[in-house]
């Protein structure tokens, strides 16, 4: 509800105001009593195992990134643009772009909440809906844009939803892809399941953040039962994650829902990625079990759409991110993955390209060029962009 002042007068010499009281409703549904049909058969459950507290490495801290141009380089889908995906697979409208090397000299890329035919301009609604598809790139050069070879289909010319949801508002209504990468010949998504949307631009409330794998090339993808963050209460710390393997451990960065969290980070022995009792979280300078609610942010500020990778090329991690506060895609780098992280550098502003969100570098950025993806909220499409890095 809200309140209008509004003037009242009588017969006496003076005046007032009283406040009047009007009801603006906004119902919102809740299906009963389970929407979607049957649930899948029980997975068994991992072994629990009890990881010690373990110290970090104290590295010293690098400069804030040398960014220097940032260009856009192409138009990645929808119609118009270099790979044509509204008339190939049915994807007039789509947004995130995320990346990783899915086989030596190919990439994976999943997109968010698609769009076919049906789909109009500004933003992310529309007939043939699916709440993400995947395609794959074995373009090396990406000087002059990215060629999408092909994308997981369930009928010729159309794209396939690849995590199943349930579409229905107030219990999921979506399923986004947060992340992804691929161990021997395994494919790993981590992906978020949005409750619903915010009224507030920028926020959402999710059920929870899990991981889903895939042993045929991502044709199919299962979500694991177990490999998963429950959002209790709202304050899931862990539920948009991004998760990178470097050598012997799989690190997950994440965010709560929404744009106006903290990042935190957890690690876990590559063998052990779906046991969640095998996670250890950063905590004080300590890697410690079971600590997920208290994980320490890497640095002040809030994050959203977090992209990590390990650039073994020059030794150091970098993170894009969306600053909302700042109103722009930053870049950070850091020797280790706890940190400490440096200064964030501007990548783009929003001022320059209004709506953009996103940031999901591409695995085979090298020497100074970065390459990165970046959506834009009205034409509801992702482009390809260029920055020259140093530092």
């Amino acid at each position: 509800c809200w309140i209008r002042s509004s003037r009242s007068s009588g017969s006496s010499s003076g005046s007032s105001f009283l406040p009047r009281i009007e009801i603006d409703p906004q119902p919102e549904t809740i299906p009963v009593p389970v929407p979607g049909g049957e649930a899948p058969p029980p997975q068994p459950a991992p072994d629990p195992v009890a990881p010690p507290v373990e110290p970090g490495a104290a590295v010293a801290r690098l400069n804030a990134p040398e960014v220097g141009e940032v260009s856009l380089v192409s138009q990645l889908t929808g119609h118009g643009s270099e790979n044509r995906t509204d008339s190939r697979w049915q994807v007039d409208g789509t947004d995130l772009g995320i990346f990783w090397e899915s086989a030596p000299g190919e990439v994976a890329v999943a997109f968010g909440d698609t769009f076919g035919h049906e789909w109009e301009p500004p933003g992310g609604a529309g007939g043939d809906w699916r709440s993400n598809v995947l395609a794959f790139s074995t373009d090396t050069d990406l000087s002059d844009g990215m060629t999408i070879d092909s994308m997981v289909q369930d009928s010729p010319c159309h794209a396939a939803e690849i995590l199943d949801s349930r579409h229905v508002h107030n219990y999921e209504t979506t399923v986004i892809p947060t992340s992804g990468f691929a161990i021997g010949d395994r494919q790993y998504l981590s992906y978020m399941s949005v409750r619903r949307w915010s009224k507030i631009p920028g926020m959402w409330y999710t059920n929870l953040g899990g991981i889903a794998w895939s042993d045929d090339h991502g044709q199919t993808w299962t979500k694991d039962q177990h490999a998963r963050w429950d959002n209790f209460f709202g304050v899931g710390r862990f539920q948009v994650a991004t998760m990178v393997p470097q050598g012997d451990h799989v690190y997950m960065f994440g965010t709560p829902n929404g744009r106006i969290g903290t990042v935190g980070l957890a690690r876990v022995p590559t063998a052990e990625v779906l046991n969640p009792t095998a996670y250890q979280y950063w905590v004080a300078g300590e890697w410690m079990p079971a600590a997920e609610h208290v994980a320490t942010p890497l640095f002040a500020g809030v994050a959203s759409e977090l992209s990590v990778r390990y650039d073994d090329e020059h030794d150091r991690w970098q993170m894009s991110y969306l600053d909302p506060v700042a109103g722009s895609i930053v870049l950070r780098q850091a020797t280790v993955a706890q940190g400490e992280w440096s200064d964030p550098s501007v990548l783009v502003r929003t001022s320059d390209y209004p709506k953009a969100y996103g940031g999901f570098i591409h695995p085979w950025s090298s020497g100074d060029d970065l390459y990165f993806t970046m959506s834009e909220w009205d034409s509801y499409n992702v482009y390809l962009m260029r920055a020259h890095v140093g530092g």
